[in-house]
């Protein structure tokens, strides 16, 4: 039998796409379009501006540029950049337990750009970075968040490594040597999440995707085992040690698994794991018109991991807000939105919002989702007022927006216009959000060159 890091590595180096490759490229597209929508919507954060900084005295040759500011930069560093303001908001699409498009979207359009790649070959680099990053995650039982390791950071430096291989053309052995070196640069902090230190995750594993590529084309030599080695990548990110090292790998290109996990596109910025109970609060609160005064508790049930990610109980930055359930329950019930406009220090320190948090309570529960193993099987809210009133949301499954409950094209468009305007807002000078960027997106696979995609 092939052993994984082979089985891998041929995937990649000849990749094929099954029998629906259409479908698989309307789903990168969407990652493209959101992606590319939200790095425009943060490119004026505070961690962008530090990042750009950090990388401001390099002395490499500038190769590809990062469209929001219209300069060049070497390929890796344009991807961190572009990776981290992509992520900045946590406002970028949602799946196999990450954020896969923040890391790979990136990756692919900086090597994309040096090596005058097509759209179509940005789309199929996408789907086969996907696929690695599924069949990787897909292995262990535990959940990554719970033993600390963000999946984005962890996952998007390995498959970033395989879509700039695919762009490249590696053969298999370069490509296992590529895939090899990005399992040793992987990583990432569940710890972080709530601090500048979470879209540097994105921002990391973008990069590191091209150098281990930019690596093994040097000769840098690695494990030809890595993953499947009892001291490789996947036992070590296993506390328990219950991943499977062992299963073959035979089903990689045949059943696509990006047909079936798709992407979730978040229609609120703020960690995913809190989507199911802003639904539920806004459902509630504008079907009772119910106001902060009226509130006497709101109890939430939800899994351990993503209560664990809600870490934030009495936020103060709006940073902060973005991970807590607290503030997710009192800006639906005080704003009836979590949008930008509310993930503000101001706003979360507000009388009428953080005197909300004291009345939220979490339960726990130790159902998993087949499709996520992050999430419960379903999230549940319940309202009660001074008055005595009791609302239930009842069980909610999927959050708007999901990929079993999708946003649609008129949405997905209304939410990247909405970016490219709150891109505008922040910077007038912004760079490649011309009207034209949605259309040229939207045919991706028929535009020759990934260069022409930013004018």
């Amino acid at each position: 039998m092939t052993g994984l890091t082979q089985a891998l590595a041929a995937f990649v180096s000849k990749p094929t796409f099954g029998s629906n490759e259409q479908g698989a490229l309307a789903v990168a597209k969407t990652g493209f379009m959101d992606t590319i929508a939200t790095m425009m919507a943060g490119h004026n954060e505070p961690v962008v501006n530090i990042v750009r900084q950090f990388l401001a005295n390099t002395t490499t040759p500038a190769e590809a540029p990062v469209p929001f500011l219209g300069t060049m930069h070497p390929a890796a560093q344009a991807a961190f950049i572009t990776a981290v303001a992509g992520h900045a908001l946590d406002y970028d699409d949602v799946a196999l337990s990450g954020h896969p498009s923040t890391a790979l979207v990136p990756a692919i359009l900086a090597e994309g750009y040096v090596l005058n790649s097509s759209g179509l070959d940005a789309l199929r680099a996408y789907v086969v970075g996907y696929e690695v990053w599924a069949e990787l995650v897909s292995r262990e039982t535990d959940q990554y968040h719970l033993k600390g390791w963000h999946p984005t950071g962890v996952f998007g430096a390995v498959g970033a490594a395989a879509a700039v291989s695919y762009l490249r053309r590696l053969n298999e052995s370069d490509t296992r040597q590529a895939l090899a070196i990005a399992a040793s640069l992987a990583s990432g902090l569940v710890a972080n999440f709530g601090t500048m230190t979470k879209p540097f995750h994105a921002g990391r594993a973008a990069a590191h995707g091209i150098e281990a590529v930019r690596l093994s084309m040097l000769g840098m030599t690695s494990a030809a085992d890595v993953f499947e080695h009892p001291a490789g990548y996947l036992n070590a990110l296993s506390k328990a040690g219950r991943v499977d090292r062992t299963r073959a790998a035979d089903t990689l290109g045949k059943t696509l698994r990006i047909l079936e996990t798709g992407l979730s596109i978040k229609r609120y910025p703020v960690c995913y794991s809190a989507h199911r109970t802003i639904d539920g609060v806004i459902k509630i609160a504008e079907a009772e018109n119910l106001q902060p005064e009226q509130i006497k508790s709101v109890h939430i049930t939800t899994g351990v991991a993503q209560a664990s990610m809600l870490r934030n109980h009495h936020p103060v930055t709006g940073l902060e807000a973005k991970f807590s359930a607290e503030f997710a329950v009192a800006s639906a019930i005080v704003a009836r939105e979590v949008g930008l406009a509310q993930l503000t220090d101001s706003f979360a320190t507000r009388p009428d919002v953080s005197g909300l948090y004291s009345k939220v309570s979490i339960e726990t529960v130790d159902t998993v989702c087949p499709l996520d193993p992050a999430f419960a099987l379903t999230d549940r809210v319940t309202i009660e007022t001074n008055d005595g009133r009791r609302f239930d949301s009842g069980d909610i499954r999927f959050p708007l927006g999901n990929a079993l409950n999708p946003i649609d094209a008129a949405g997905l468009k209304r939410k990247f216009m909405d970016c490219l305007e709150t891109g505008k807002s922040a910077n007038s000078a912004i760079k490649g959000a011309d009207a034209g960027l949605y259309d040229r997106i939207a045919t991706l696979e028929a535009l020759p060159s990934i260069r022409q995609l930013f004018k």
